[in-house]
Order: structure tokens, then sequence, then C-alpha cells
């Protein structure tokens, strides 16, 4: 059971996409967790063949615990790891059928919330996947009562921002950039893009921020057992507010080596699935630092709470017009302040101060983005 979060203690596993003897892929999708946060589809991360499972459909297990056992390419079976053995688990259901159905993300996320058991709808979608009908229809056949995962996940919220104020040395700066270049340059691109390829703003002050990262790589990982941990790339955790209450931060990739139209559509992916309960794990697991941009609400300046194991994270308000100093002259300009939260225990105000720096060079020159 993969750690999705700082406040994740445990999991549901929902259901197995794959069976024993499937052959398996790096980056397969091959089982779906229930969590705080949503339905989270779990990954493989490495090739060969899915030789035992572990924990059935319905069990709830905690973090760490070994879901299933997968043969390595090139492995025999007889060399493949013994069976663990059974774990603590919490209400489990009835073993799955042999054969499982195709379920949509909107009906995994709408049967977590009504509480509908996947393995006993019957799917009438295209070759019999489960729609968010079939569950509709299900769960006014069986009613029960939904689950409130908005004050659920309210409460890891919580609990997890709690003890990263209560843990971690915080320092705080920030700085005020002016837009006019990159916002210029912006306009003139999307004049020649087609209405659904156009850039907002928000990619660039993402783009800007992984870039910095490669200047002050200090602030791009994660504080772990008393030391900093570089990050394996720069993955930017995307503050996303969803629809029913809460908030994840799932990953953007690689941030730093996209190009910005990819950046974008991966953005708006990313969205899109955050909303409809469909993320993946790496996802959630992988971020190396997080960027809020509370712009879109009027807010002058977002300074926001460390997200561990991160050991920073990047705040932006709105880009409004305001008195700006132009050599002798005081003119207005488009202008967004930039904060930075970071750990005292991995860098100090200096470091801080170079990767802010950084960002407003970066947007100065948005051609070189």
């Amino acid at each position: 059971m993969p750690m999705l979060g700082s406040d994740m203690e445990a999991g549901t596993l929902v259901e197995w996409l794959k069976r024993p003897g499937d052959a398996v892929a790096r980056g397969d999708i091959i089982a779906v967790v229930d969590t705080q946060k949503g339905a989270i589809e779990i990954e493989v991360f490495e090739d060969g063949v899915l030789e035992q499972i572990v924990v059935q459909p319905g069990a709830k297990v905690p973090v760490g615990t070994v879901l299933a056992h997968i043969r390595g390419t090139g492995t025999s079976a007889a060399a493949a790891t013994p069976a663990a053995p059974a774990p603590h688990v919490t209400k489990p259901s009835p073993p799955p059928p042999s054969t499982r159905a195709r379920v949509t993300p909107m009906a995994r996320k709408l049967a977590a919330d009504l509480g509908v058991d996947l393995a006993r709808v019957t799917g009438t979608g295209s070759g019999g996947a489960i729609t968010h009908e079939d569950v509709q229809r299900a769960a006014q056949a069986t009613p029960a009562a939904p689950v409130d995962r908005a004050a659920a996940m309210r409460s890891a919220i919580a609990a997890a921002m709690a003890r990263s104020k209560r843990d971690i040395p915080h320092y705080y700066l920030s700085t005020t950039i002016d837009m006019s270049a990159a916002l210029a340059w912006l306009r003139a691109g999307n004049e020649t893009r087609p209405m659904t390829e156009r850039l907002l703003p928000a990619v660039l002050l993402i783009k800007a921020v992984a870039l910095a990262l490669r200047d002050v790589p200090e602030l791009n990982g994660h504080w772990i057992d008393g030391a900093f941990r570089p990050g394996s790339g720069v993955h930017i955790g995307c503050a996303i507010s969803l629809r029913g209450g809460g908030l994840v931060s799932p990953a953007l990739h690689d941030a730093d080596r996209s190009a910005l139209p990819a950046l974008m559509r991966s953005f708006q992916d990313l969205v899109a699935r955050a909303r409809a309960g469909a993320l993946r794990s790496s996802e959630l697991a992988d971020p190396t630092i997080t960027v809020s941009n509370l712009g879109d609400q009027g807010v002058d300046s977002a300074f926001a709470i460390i997200n561990p194991p991160q050991v920073a994270i990047v705040g932006f308000g709105s880009i409004a017009s305001r008195p700006w100093a132009a050599g002798d002259r005081i003119e207005a300009r488009p202008l967004v302040t930039a904060t930075l939260s970071a750990d005292h225990r991995a860098t100090d105000g200096h470091r801080g101060g170079m990767l802010l720096t950084a960002v407003d060079r970066w947007l100065q020159t948005p051609e070189k983005l």
C-alpha cells in the first residue's frame, strides 16, 4: 500500500485490474485504492508477471502492507519472493469474480462516495464497462449511507498541516515580479494559437519555478530521516481545489524539461483527472515541491504551509495592475507577488532568496521558458 501523501495512514483496496499470471510493465495500472483523497490508480514500477495477490478488494490495510508479489522479468517462479503472511485487514469484502469489468473514472468516484460495491454492479457501457448511470442505479436499488469525503479530507488536511507547522521550522520570503514582458509575450503567442491550445499565465509561473530549481536544487526534494534527499527530477506539485471541498497536489513530472504547450496540456489533464477522482499513485507520491496559485481568487499574496516531506512551497497571488518604479517614473504595471515558505533545516534565507530571484529572472525572458 503506497503512501499517497504525508497524511495517509491506510487505504482500502477497491479492485484489481490484473490477475495472477498476467504480464505487467512499468507504468501499467494494476489496482485501484480508495483513500481520503478519492479513488487512486496504483501503478507498476517494474516489468514482470503478477505472481500472487495478497490483499483482496474491500480490505483496508496500513501504508506499507504488501498488496501483491510481482516476479521480475527473467526470474523463475521458484525464485520468486515467498508469500507473505496475510496482513491485518478491516472489513474485507467477498473475493472478487475472476473477470472484472472496466470502470469509468467518474463511476469509480461515485461508487466510492455512495458506498456502492463495484463487484456487484452490472456494466452497460461499451464492452461491459461500468458507467456513472450504472452506479446510480445500483445505489438506488441498495441504498447506502454516502461517505462524507469532504469532511474526511478536511480532517486529513488539518492533521497534516498541524504536523507540518509543529515539526518544520518554516521561514518566509516574498518578492514582487513585473509581469509586463511575460504577458506581452504570452498575448503575442496566443494570437497565433487555436483557442484550445492557448497558454495560461499559470503555466509560465510553474515553468519559471521549475527552471529556477535547477539553480537552487536544495529546495527541490524531501526531508527524510533527519536529512535532505534531492528529488529524482523536478516534479511540481500543483495545488488543485476539488469541487466537493478540500484539495490535492498531484505532480507535473519533469516540469523543467517540458515545453510550454506540452506543460499546458499536462496541467489541464491533471486538473480534470483530479476533480474526476482519476489520479495515479505516482502523481500524489512524487511531488518534490508544491506551487499554490490563488490568483484567480483575487488574493494579493499567499504564504502557504509546507507539504511534508517536501521542504518548500511557492505561492502566487493575482496578477494586477499596480504602481511600479520604472527608472525615474511611476507607471502602472501588471505585478504578481511570489512567496516562498521553506524548511530552515534544509536551507536558509539566502538560498531561498536566490530561488525567488531566479523565478523573476526567468519571467523577464519568457521566450526562454
